[in-house]
């Protein structure tokens, strides 16, 4: 996985970065075909922004999360990703196979 973290208005820090790069573990531990995500943080006034594009294969993903501290915007969009990779890949798996099953033992 290629993680690349900008920042707009913002200089993306060491310790930003690091807190990045271990929070989109958890992202790639969930579903290995994550090729590429990339993550820019914003601040605008009180308002800091974290919105991340994750290319998976065969799809983009996109979320984003706005907070009033730039950690717990990191934090926000983190899980707003796991839900949605988590919801793309129970997509790729066909489900129908079990019902057939159930119906022939019922």
């Amino acid at each position: 996985m290629q993680l690349n973290v900008s920042g707009h208005h913002l200089e993306v820090t060491d310790s930003l970065r690091e807190y990045v790069e271990s929070k989109m573990k958890k992202t790639a531990r969930h579903f290995d075909l994550v090729s590429d995500v990339q993550c820019i943080l914003t601040v605008e006034k009180l308002r800091h922004k974290a919105e991340a594009t994750v290319h998976v294969n065969g799809g983009t993903i996109y979320a984003d999360n706005t907070e009033g501290d730039m950690y717990a915007a990191i934090d926000g969009l983190v899980d707003k990703l796991e839900r949605r990779v988590r919801k793309y890949k129970e997509k790729l798996v066909d489900h129908h196979a079990k019902d057939k099953v159930k119906i022939r033992n019922a």
